[in-house]
């Protein structure tokens, strides 16, 4: 006897940020008639990961040649800017300069001109006389042009994907409980009691992602460590006409403290990368115990804080000094002053962990029976949102033709 299950959608989301309202939206254009639900537990869409950023279009030249960052945030940089002129959302390509400042960054330097041709972006060196060209009060040994990054309003994207994707957007509603059968389907029961039955589940819960994996019964051998990246926005915003980035780290995920110009013509400055002591811990006094001790519960904490001590000894420095975040970022702007810099909200990044405390540089999907999880998906992942959007729904699609 076959049993008869009432589902109440095809594919239920869970996230609507916007890698989950991208993928909603996915999979209405691919699949019309597909029906779709998004579960988000905040009053509206984008209040965490793709709200709280620097609005930067990336253009994907950091990431490694044939990595899914690489292909998708190129790629991702010229659908945002044509569906952000489709749609009259705001947004500017401004193109950025990457300063080294150092002799020992040289070489870093001219490994990111190799690696931009490579990932097939158009990149011009500059020597320091030209990059005054392009920003007076900025100095630097050398610089290179990338022309094709620029900024938009995010949260705008997520809400016309929201309102376009033809989905059921259940907004204020949390996934409690997951029961997931792979010859039934999936039921959420919500924080109201609510049950929700669904074919297919997929898992965009960005800093929750791998607690609603687990909730799903999928084991996703990591654990999300979130960093808080702190800002400030600069009182003089014509000392910087577009986006100036430090040459990065390469030993870590971050692209360091740099200066952004923003759509609405105010000057971001930041961030740095503190650990935060709660999922959502947008200040130091923002502590959920047992948040916190999941994070401190994983190996790979413990091996990032062995690794990386150093490093991370001059962020936490920098997050409780004023004056030697002020320092850090003379190094690029050195006409700055402490009094330039105005406090602004925080982010959080979700940054997925494996146990040996390897940090996941590059995007990552997987799949268990009847479920798709976004288990690592933070810059550039809103610039890339259109086509992981795509990947996502394509996987989601091919699990509900098996469940069929």
């Amino acid at each position: 006897m076959v049993r008869e299950i009432a589902y109440d959608c095809d594919v239920l989301v869970i996230g609507g940020g916007i890698v989950g309202l991208s993928t909603a939206y996915a999979i209405t254009r691919a699949a019309p008639g597909t029906r779709v639900t998004v579960l988000e537990k905040e009053a509206g869409p984008a209040r965490h990961q793709t709200g709280r950023n620097s609005g930067v279009i990336h253009s994907g030249i950091y990431y490694r040649p044939g990595s899914l960052k690489a292909r998708f945030a190129a790629r991702g940089a010229a659908e945002m800017v044509k569906f952000c002129a489709e749609y009259d959302i705001a947004h500017a390509v401004t193109g950025k300069l990457i300063v080294a400042t150092e002799r020992d960054e040289l070489p870093r330097l001219h490994a990111l001109v190799q690696r931009g041709r490579e990932n097939g972006i158009p990149v011009r060196e500059l020597g320091a006389p030209q990059i005054e060209e392009y920003e007076p009060e900025v100095r630097g040994l050398a610089a290179i042009h990338v022309s094709t990054t620029g900024v938009c309003d995010y949260a705008a994207v997520a809400r016309h994907l929201a309102n376009a994707s033809g989905a059921l957007i259940r907004y204020g509603t949390k996934a409690a409980y997951i029961d997931r059968r792979p010859d039934l389907g999936v039921a959420v029961r919500t924080d109201d009691g609510t049950v929700v039955r669904a074919r297919v589940l997929v898992n965009c819960a960005g800093l929750h992602c791998d607690g609603i994996a687990r909730l799903a019964g999928d084991e996703p051998n990591m654990r999300i460590v979130p960093f808080r990246g702190e800002y400030y926005t600069l009182a003089r915003p014509d000392l910087v006409r577009g986006l100036v980035y430090p040459v990065p780290d390469p030993a870590f995920p971050f692209l360091g403290v740099h200066l952004t110009r923003g759509i609405d013509g105010s000057v971001h400055v930041g961030p740095n990368a503190v650990p935060a002591l709660a999922r959502e811990g947008y200040d130091w006094r923002t502590v959920r115990p047992r948040e916190l001790g999941s994070t401190l519960a994983w190996p790979g904490s413990w091996q990032i804080a062995r690794r990386h001590w150093r490093y991370g000894t001059g962020e936490l420095h920098r997050s409780l000094s004023k004056a030697a975040f002020t320092r850090a970022v003379r190094r690029l702007l050195p006409a700055i002053t402490s009094d330039d810099l105005i406090p602004t909200p925080a982010g959080v990044r979700a940054q997925a962990v494996l146990r040996d405390g390897t940090l996941v540089d590059d995007f990552l999907i997987q799949e268990g029976p009847r479920t798709v999880h976004v288990l690592n998906a933070p810059s550039p992942a809103a610039t890339a949102s259109l086509p992981i959007g795509r990947e996502v729904a394509q996987r989601a699609l091919k699990a509900l033709a098996a469940a069929a």
